[in-house]
């Protein structure tokens, strides 16, 4: 068997069109892991991003997307992905997968980088031993939006209908226009969350590189109002919702109901077969809210690797929260709109959940 070969592949180059189209073909491959990710990074927040390859024979057999993060203070680090749940290597093999990592993990001394991070995800779980753990929710879609209604228990076919009897109106669209709606809807949710938003820039970086055939924007709205906004990426028969969101003042209109029916249902009409609802702590709210919708939990292997160390720091596929983030989380929704706006994109991009 031919041994591999690794080269580095800036993520602005022409060979990424290449990359991608082997990253689409891939069974276990997600939208998190074209190179448009990584253009996107790099345009909103200044980091370097670059695909590691491995090929064989001459022939390509495996993609490890790497982004440097500068910190502050200290030395940079690799992560695949920031800002995402899941990025790590593919391979066309076991071996291959390995060796990209690998590779990877010596490369960190030489390149004087602290650290690799690895955001991988491991298959459909039962459940057990879940508690605590970071799990990606993934529901398989059937092939048309009737046959979608049907499998809801009742209850949650009588929630999508109140919203609908609450006035409420979902609307699909690819448009700049979208990205203000969606990002209006998604600051203010932020805010009151108590967390640093990303910056407008980062979205229409992400709409610019993805465009109209990678990724949509559901705006809900109420008398012509947006008051729920979710952005859906595509890849290859599959979908992912990196963020939701809806104006507090509405939720008892169940614009969140509204919104998840009309983008699995969209789904169904685009031929997608398989929507990750995203990250969720096992058994926490957000977690019952998507399991309601029949997904399932994937757990995710998330993986820190030192420079020169034999074994990784430690799965971080737990969920820890400091005993000072309630506190710093009051502070920050409380703060006027305007200047969450202007110091969130400050801090996110050293926040690379």
């Amino acid at each position: 068997m031919n041994e591999l070969e690794f080269t580095y592949i800036d993520a602005s180059a022409a060979e990424t069109t290449v990359l991608d189209a082997w990253v689409r073909s891939h069974p276990a491959a997600s939208a998190y892991q074209l190179s448009a990710w990584c253009r996107a990074v790099s345009e909103a927040y200044g980091y370097r991003s670059q695909v590691l390859a491995a090929r064989r024979g001459g022939r390509l057999a495996g993609v490890l997307p790497l982004c440097t993060i500068a910190r502050p203070f200290g030395k940079p680090r690799w992560v695949s992905q920031p800002f995402c749940d899941l990025g790590g290597p593919l391979g066309e093999d076991a071996q291959v997968t390995a060796a990209l990592a690998a590779h990877a993990r010596r490369e960190l001394g030489v390149r004087q980088l602290n650290s690799l991070e690895l955001r991988c995800s491991a298959g459909p779980g039962d459940g057990s031993g879940l508690e605590g753990r970071k799990v990606r929710m993934v529901l398989q879609l059937p092939d048309s939006a009737e046959a979608l209604m049907k499998s809801y228990p009742p209850k949650l076919r009588s929630q999508i209908r109140k919203a609908e009897k609450n006035g409420l109106g979902a609307e699909m669209s690819t448009s700049a226009a979208a990205v203000q709606a969606f990002y209006d809807v998604y600051a203010q949710n932020m805010r009151r969350l108590g967390s640093p938003a990303h910056s407008l820039d980062w979205f229409k970086a992400i709409h610019r590189h993805y465009g109209a055939d990678g990724m949509f924007v559901m705006l809900v709205r109420h008398e012509g109002k947006v008051v729920g906004a979710g952005w859906v990426l595509l890849c290859a028969g599959k979908a992912v919702i990196p963020w939701a969101s809806t104006l507090a003042d509405y939720n008892r209109l169940a614009p969140n109901m509204l919104l998840y029916w009309a983008i699995q249902s969209h789904l169904c009409t685009l031929g997608i077969r398989e929507f990750d609802f995203g990250r969720s702590t096992f058994g926490e709210g957000t977690y019952k809210f998507k399991e309601q919708w029949g997904a399932l939990p994937h757990p995710l292997a998330w993986q820190e690797w030192k420079a020169g160390a034999e074994l990784p720091v430690a799965e971080s596929g737990l969920s820890r929260a400091g005993s000072l983030r309630p506190l710093i989380e009051k502070a920050w929704s409380k703060l006027p709109l305007s200047v969450a706006n202007q110091l969130g994109p400050r801090l996110r991009r050293y926040i690379t959940l």
